[in-house]
């Protein structure tokens, strides 16, 4: 189950069409169901309608038109739209620590979210209302959030309860209290709402059915990755890409597959759109996919088996935009029916699999992201998009200019509104000498994988992974142990006379020696950033 598969078509039994009659209204946007599945396919929109090619370069000739994404009919919309108003996906549950607090950034806001005594999340603006310190930078006492500076200490809903340095007989002033956002514990992923004007609107919480079916199992992972959100969802919603760009990652991404693609659009709304797509060899869209305001992309697909059993696949990406030239993805791959694959290999192995994928296309986004600030133009004057691959990329460009002016900064398809602070762009790593620095600490001590540096694996991954961390932690301490073994017992067979003991005492070292070298590579796997052999400093 690598990254890749959402993206790929083996072959399988798909379940044929039905037709009916539209829903009249959708409170939620759920992830595809058989319910959803007809009244999509019925609202048949053609893919061609997705971009104004008069601006593009080098479409002045017929030829041109024939391939490149084709004008449309769509309207910038006139519409308010306020990006507060939405939920953000924060964290998956299982990963938030139980005994400290977690600092995170939706946009330029700063949060704190923290498991109070009585195990409910709370979150917080990530500043203390004494002299500013983030409270990300405190810790739990009693359930309580404790601000490292001074020990103020806050609870329930931003109350301050104790300030250390007040006489007894003073009272604690009203306005020592912090602001606090309303989230959610959703399936499996910890939701904020940003808003701190309008109260939750629950029906804007994600829910994907797939997720609730009976058996379904997922592999889950998050990343933090150095470019900005509407590039990372960009890159995701590309399944062109695939082929080339993670060529032989797993066992199914070969860039010999690379051809055309068709896609169907079936919806257009201010919430996002989706559609249906599939490649040209397979002469279907059996693929399913849906984008949904602000930052939720699905992939899916529905088969038959051989026992003639429908099953379930999802592809689910949650994309937060954590500042300008930066965003945290949490993924999620996950059926009804599982290969014997997942249950063979350890979740450690898919994790780092995942961060292999992310590394192959890091320095070509990086790179996309600073273009896009350096140009300072809507994307119709830089990209040439091909019907045959890019239409989920127009239709999410052309979706910005309905309701970017209503975010802190956009790229549209027509129209951009430019970020007031710049982007923190930082490149993959090339070559060697960039790799081993990659695996090394930007600060710290020297040899510490514990690093605020985006180019590191560790930190971009295992720092977010409770999974993870703890399989780095027992890799590294089995192979101190092993490494002391096989001092010792190497010095024992310096040290005795008899030819068999000696033997017996070697060969015991030999088989630590290779223990010490298994546990190494394992840690290596989980830290060290993929580099591409080809690419030189």
């Amino acid at each position: 189950m690598a990254l890749v598969n959402p993206f790929l078509s083996p072959t399988r039994t798909f379940l044929p069409l039905r037709v009916s009659a539209p829903p009249k209204k959708v409170l939620r946007w759920a992830l595809y169901s058989p319910s959803l599945k007809p009244s999509l396919r019925s609202k048949h929109a053609s893919c061609g309608a997705t971009a104004d090619i008069k601006a593009a370069p080098l479409a002045d000739s017929e030829e041109d038109r024939a391939v490149l994404v084709g004008p449309t009919s769509e309207k910038e919309g006139k519409g308010e739209y306020d990006w507060t108003e939405e939920w953000y996906p924060l964290y998956l549950t299982q990963n938030v620590p139980e005994d400290a607090p977690l600092g995170l950034t939706v946009f330029d806001k700063q949060l704190v979210l923290f498991k109070d005594g009585n195990s409910q999340f709370r979150c917080y603006e990530d500043r203390c209302p004494h002299r500013l310190a983030k409270l990300s930078e405190g810790q739990l006492f009693d359930g309580r959030l404790e601000c490292l500076y001074h020990g103020w200490q806050f609870e329930g809903e931003g109350k301050c309860v104790k300030i250390p340095q007040l006489p007894a007989d003073a009272k604690i002033p009203r306005t020592a209290c912090v602001k606090t956002y309303e989230v959610r514990d959703s399936q499996g992923v910890i939701w904020v709402w940003m808003s701190l004007k309008t109260p939750p609107n629950d029906s804007k919480l994600p829910w994907f059915e797939n997720f609730a079916r009976p058996g379904f199992r997922d592999v889950s992972t998050t990343h933090e990755l150095p470019y900005d959100h509407s590039i990372l969802l960009e890159n995701l919603m590309d399944p062109a890409h695939v082929p080339i760009s993670h060529d032989r990652t797993d066992w199914t991404a070969k860039r010999e597959n690379a051809q055309p693609l068709g896609f169907e659009v079936t919806e257009r709304t201010d919430r996002g759109f989706a559609g249906w797509w599939g490649t040209e060899k397979e002469g279907s869209k059996g693929n399913f996919l849906r984008f949904e305001a602000p930052c939720v992309l699905q992939n899916n697909k529905e088969f038959v088996d051989k026992n003639g059993e429908t099953n379930y696949f999802s592809g689910l990406f949650l994309c937060r935009p954590t500042g300008q030239g930066k965003s945290m993805l949490i993924v999620r791959f996950g059926s009804t029916k599982s290969s014997p694959l997942v249950k063979v290999f350890p979740k450690w192995y898919f994790h780092q699999n995942a961060c292999k994928v992310f590394e192959q296309d890091m320095g070509f986004l990086s790179s996309q992201n600073e273009i896009l600030l350096k140009e300072k133009v809507p994307t119709k004057q830089l990209y040439l998009n091909l019907k045959s691959s890019d239409t989920w990329v127009a239709e999410y460009r052309k979706w910005m200019d309905k309701v970017g002016h209503g975010m802190p900064y956009y790229f549209g398809h027509s129209t951009i509104s430019l970020p007031k602070e710049p982007a923190v762009v930082e490149h993959a790593p090339a070559g060697l000498v960039a790799g081993q620095s990659a695996s090394s600490p930007a600060k710290g001590v020297i040899g510490t994988l514990h690093a605020p540096n985006l180019a590191n694996r560790y930190f971009r991954h295992v720092i977010h992974c409770k999974g993870c961390r703890t399989v780095v932690k027992a890799f590294q301490a089995w192979q101190n142990a092993l490494s002391a073994v096989a001092v010792t017992l190497v010095a024992l067979a310096i040290l005795v006379s008899g030819k068999q003991w000696k033997a017996i005492l070697l060969a015991s070292a030999s088989l630590c020696s290779i223990g010490v070298y298994a546990c190494s590579t394992a840690i290596t796997m989980n830290t060290t950033n993929f580099v591409r052999t080809h690419r030189r400093l």
